[in-house]
């Protein structure tokens, strides 16, 4: 199960930031953290931006981001992995509906094969069985170059049992796969894995521990990947969706909402939705 949870988090890592650019995207200063305040509400709530995964010689939590969660008394994720259905849902889901050698082409089957062989030594008869977005998982690990991974909403949720504080999920593993799946082609998802590379991968890491918000929008949205229809689908509805649920949730308490870093930037973004929403979304700097 630990082993999926990791495959299913690459995925969001993926397919969450190879996005295309948004125009008029508002300038944001360089913090993952956010307070959100004003517009009638009694205590402030938090955006914090993450990478999802990361090398454990990269983790890093920085003091700012550990006093907002610490007085927070709600933990939001994007789906709430503390959840037992929600794991056992990803474990089904983690299987192809038919085998990817009725699923895919001959030449993208080939194509397919040649980059499994190439990452991570494997054959496309080896994954048969498996989704194409798991198999894509296991591809992308690769680029992070390192077995100690950690993940960023593991964390929040360990930190968050300890303090007895609730936990909740914006959309639900199935609600996810559905998007993913819909997002794209089958071969726009190959050419994506053609150019999942350790270089771009320590580039992301590198500008997310900078917390450039600007630079890492930049390079985590890619033309070469995507649609209009795709952004529309990955990113823009997703935040609507979102920032609906967060207003409702922030009447009632204070809430750390923790999601993916591409979801803040752009005009369709979480902090520039929210403001227009009447909120007050400012930087936390120190």
């Amino acid at each position: 199960m630990k082993n999926l949870f990791k495959l299913f988090i690459t995925a969001l890592i993926l397919f969450g930031l190879k996005t295309q650019a948004q125009p008029q995207s508002p300038k944001l200063e360089n913090s993952l953290l956010w307070e959100v305040s004003g517009n009638g509400l009694s205590k402030p709530s938090y955006l914090y931006g993450t990478i999802h995964m990361i090398c454990s010689s990269d983790y890093f939590l920085t003091d700012k981001t550990k006093r907002a969660f610490e007085s927070s008394e709600k933990l939001m994720l994007e789906i709430n992995f503390s959840d037992p259905k929600e794991m056992s849902q990803m474990q089904q889901l983690a299987m192809g509906k038919e085998p990817l050698s009725k699923k895919l082409t001959p030449e993208q089957l080939a194509k397919l094969d040649d980059i499994l062989k190439k990452t991570t030594g494997m054959t496309v008869k080896q994954v048969d069985s498996f989704s194409l977005l798991t198999v894509m998982s296991l591809i992308s690990m690769k680029t992070f170059g390192c077995a100690d991974l950690k993940f960023y909403e593991m964390e929040f949720i360990e930190q968050a049992k300890k303090r007895n504080i609730e936990i909740g999920g914006l959309e639900s593993v199935k609600d996810q796969f559905v998007i993913l799946e819909n997002a794209y082609t089958n071969d726009e998802i190959i050419a994506m894995l053609d150019e999942s590379v350790p270089e771009e991968t320590a580039k992301l890491v590198s500008t997310y521990k900078a917390e450039n918000i600007e630079s890492l929008y930049d390079i985590t949205t890619d033309e070469r990947f995507t649609s209009k229809k795709t952004k529309k689908i990955i990113l823009d509805e997703r935040n609507l969706n979102w920032v609906k649920s967060m207003a409702e949730l922030i009447r009632k308490q204070s809430v750390f909402f923790a999601v993916g870093s591409a979801h803040l930037g752009g005009e369709f973004g979480v902090i520039n939705l929210l403001r227009k929403a009447g909120y007050k979304v400012k930087p936390i700097l120190n």
